[in-house]
């Protein structure tokens, strides 16, 4: 008996976190999501601002499907995405996992690994990237409302301090070639007036976001899943959930789905 409420008391992480899963893409099997809110196939589209025009599949990209993952072969210029329906604006967390060398394997540009959004990078939207011009590459979370509620005169990132108080950034990484770092976006109340966003590396919190006060919508079936923006690396084991995960929840799911070395 006490073996068994051992072995259930293992378990019972993982039954809760099994329950809330609403996508899940492992590359495992194919490029498509085995679970998902929509058709789960996987687009490319010349451009985010062409989806309607998008196919399944990644012909005409530089994007393989290589040993049970994603790899940007070299700066991805093309969209590629899943579509998000079944995905809150208001709360969830995001996981998935990254392989590469920032120095070695980026491009000198702007770099998201991830963005989910509906617009654009700076409305209502989430994402994490690599910056242009630091060495070594600093890896940011942003969280952003609607534009005009937070940046009324659309002026640009540079001159704006409302953009960077809605950053996480992390100035030291774990990123490395030969090894997955486990990148994890838990959000929380977006839309409210109190929403913020945390952002955690290989289990260990990187830091919040301040209070996103602003209001945060998609505009119903446009929101996306958009999968390396810019990027050039290894990208692995998506999977999102309907509810805030706890820190030690987030350890959990790293051990839990942590691909196999590549």
């Amino acid at each position: 008996m006490r073996f068994l409420l051992l072995t259930l008391a293992i378990l019972a992480p993982a039954a809760d976190l099994d329950r809330d899963l609403v996508f899940r893409a492992s590359f495992d099997k194919s490029i498509d999501a085995e679970k998902s809110g929509g058709d789960g196939k996987l687009y490319s589209a010349p451009d985010y601002k062409q989806t309607a025009a998008a196919k399944p599949g990644l012909a005409g990209t530089k994007v393989v499907w290589e040993k049970g993952a994603l790899r940007f072969t070299e700066k991805n210029q093309r969209a590629v995405f899943f579509k998000a329906a079944g995905i809150s604006s208001q709360q969830g967390t995001i996981s998935f996992f990254l392989q590469l060398d920032p120095e070695v394997d980026l491009p000198p540009d702007y770099v998201d690994p991830l963005q989910l959004t509906d617009k654009a990078y700076n409305d209502s939207a989430l994402w994490v990237d690599f910056t242009k011009e630091e060495r070594p590459r600093v890896f940011r979370l942003g969280v952003f409302g609607v534009l005009k509620s937070w940046n009324p005169d659309n002026a640009s990132p540079d001159k704006n301090p409302a953009f960077n108080n809605r950053l996480v950034i992390v100035k030291k990484t774990p990123f490395a070639r030969g090894r997955w770092t486990h990148v994890v976006i838990v959000y929380s109340k977006l839309g409210s007036g109190a929403g913020d966003a945390k952002l955690y590396l290989n289990g260990q919190l990187q830091g919040n976001t301040s209070t996103v006060k602003e209001p945060f919508a998609w505009e119903p079936g446009k929101a996306t899943l958009r999968l390396g923006v810019g990027y050039a690396g290894l990208l692995d084991e998506i999977a999102v959930y309907s509810r805030p995960l706890s820190a030690a929840e987030v350890v959990d799911l790293g051990r839990q789905s942590k691909p196999s070395p590549q």
